[in-house]
């Protein structure tokens, strides 16, 4: 019941004509399609742009930690 139907699709259509006129609706229509042409383009730039590596990053040499002391054993511990 609240849906448009075609009668109504058609009038709405004829009021639209009438108040833009149909250069303006076929200018405004170009616009739209130069817009998502131009959008396309731009997506397939960035999908062509060659991949760069990230830059190289310095290598901080890791120090091995000292090695624990040895625990005392019964022959230190007479002398």
């Amino acid at each position: 019941m609240g849906g448009l139907s075609l009668p109504h699709l058609i009038v709405l259509a004829l009021v639209v004509l009438i108040l833009f006129g149909r250069g303006r609706i076929s200018e405004m229509m170009g616009d739209f399609g130069k817009g998502i042409k131009s959008f396309k383009q731009g997506m397939n730039d960035e999908d062509n742009k060659p991949v760069t590596p990230p830059p190289a990053q310095i290598q901080q040499q890791q120090v091995p930690p000292a090695a624990p002391a040895p625990a005392p054993t019964s022959t230190d511990q007479a002398q």
